[in-house]
């Protein structure tokens, strides 16, 4: 008796299920963002101030984008040698693990110093996962995609980013909704990141079933694989891995103040009963599952480069908008605020970025390149931005402009950086009207 044949490995099949692996990856890490926020500074911190406890919870949640490099690195070389499908899969396993461990993890009250310390190391290991996941599934993506579309097929691994948020928020917010302050601290906050376990095993059940890109199958038959990929990169690529890093800059800073960030300042501002910091962030990441797609649409007509110019010019702005509508405690006000600056300016950036970072590398090193500058910018800017951003407002005497300023450098770095890369999918829309395609 013969086995089933598999089902065809088609670019939509590969984008749904970059986006369902994606997404579910996300999920677990933006879970550790927002529960940093609302939970982790008085479980695990209880023993310091207020402040420094925040400080001290926002410090563990950038440990875990100090590690995305270290996952980047190893499964560039593993992706780029043995292939793509493999280390996601590990990927997800990996993240999965490490969540549903920091759901049984005793906190401070019952371990001492020791309940921080494991944290920081699940949280290390969520990092090195997310930095596997990205590269391969957005090289998995656009490499299957006809050349003219990869923008699109390429933004679904990018849809992840929205829906693992809208998850975790969402997940947090229902407990809250349904638990007093109490029962929540106590074990309702636990609920969301046990739930991981599930879907570890959805999420396999649809990668298991994907295959290598034909490009990468015939190079690993040709024995043509790269040794030392991220060596090979780093020698043959040099300044792409600078590029894809600054573009990456000001995309994850704008994310992480808003949604990670926002939630504290928003607290600090209206008081830890106001919800509008988190329906802001529900808002923002369930429009994204639409704007995502559609600015990466838009990069596939136009480009990469004018959306995402867009971004990264008027980001300042639309930070400067959130922290006057906070200013004004009004929902209504902070929420449009967070939809302008995540959905409008984010977006266009984040919507076309899978597909620009990986036509920029070679077959041989795209794992390896496309991960390094992606999580190399990770953490220089995103990783950091809670911390720096909680200890330039308390310099700021409790304003945000030092914030402001700050941010305004990152946005003047990635707008350089727009401007300087190369744009290789008008290259492809040249030659396929010069041959008539």
């Amino acid at each position: 008796m013969t086995s089933p044949t598999p089902p065809p490995t088609t670019p939509t099949r590969v984008a749904l299920a970059s986006g369902v692996g994606t997404a579910i990856e996300w999920y677990d890490f933006y879970l550790y963002a927002t529960a940093t926020a609302l939970v982790f500074n008085t479980l695990f911190f209880p023993s310091v101030s207020p402040t420094a406890g925040t400080l001290a919870a926002f410090a563990t949640y950038a440990a875990g984008f100090g590690a995305r490099p270290i996952g980047a690195i190893v499964a560039g070389h593993v992706g780029d040698r043995v292939g793509r499908k493999a280390v996601l899969v590990a990927a997800l396993v990996t993240m999965g693990g490490a969540t549903t461990l920091i759901g049984v993890l005793p906190g401070y009250a019952s371990i001492g110093a020791l309940a921080p310390t494991l944290l920081v190391v699940l949280r290390l290991l969520q990092g090195f996962a997310v930095g596997a996941e990205w590269g391969g599934a957005a090289v998995l993506s656009t490499e299957h995609a006809p050349p003219r579309r990869r923008g699109w097929f390429g933004s679904f691994t990018q849809i992840g980013s929205p829906a693992g948020m809208l998850l975790a928020t969402g997940s947090l917010s229902l407990v809250r909704a349904v638990t007093d302050t109490e029962s929540f601290l106590a074990w309702g906050w636990r609920i969301p990141f046990l739930a991981s376990a599930v879907l570890v095993v959805v999420g396999l059940v649809i990668r298991l079933r994907l295959e290598d890109a034909p490009e990468f199958r015939a190079l690993r038959q040709e024995g043509a694989v790269a040794k030392l990929p991220v060596v090979e990169v780093l020698r043959t690529a040099p300044r792409e891995v600078l590029l894809t890093t600054g573009l990456r800059l000001s995309q994850i800073g704008l994310y992480t103040l808003i949604t990670t960030y926002g939630l504290t300042y928003v607290a600090q501002k209206l008081g830890k009963a106001s919800s509008a910091g988190l329906l802001a962030v529900v808002v923002v990441s369930a429009l994204g599952l639409a704007t995502t797609p559609l600015w990466a649409l838009l990069s596939d007509r136009v480009g990469r480069r004018r959306p995402y110019l867009l971004g990264s010019i008027g980001g300042t702005a639309g930070l400067v908008l959130f922290f006057v509508a906070v200013d004004t405690g009004s929902t209504l006000l902070i929420v449009l605020a967070a939809v302008i600056a995540i959905n409008l300016l984010h977006d266009s950036m984040y919507g076309p970025q899978a597909a620009w970072f990986a036509e920029m590398f070679d077959v041989r090193v795209r794992y390896s390149g496309a991960s390094l500058g992606y999580q190399i910018g990770s953490v220089l800017s995103g990783g950091f931005a809670p911390l720096v951003a909680a200890s330039l407002l308390v310099a700021g005497d409790g304003r945000p402009w030092w914030i402001v300023l700050a941010f305004g450098g990152l946005s003047v770095l990635t707008t350089a950086a727009a401007l300087l890369a190369p744009d290789p999918s008008r290259q492809v829309e040249r030659e396929l009207v010069g041959s008539g395609r």
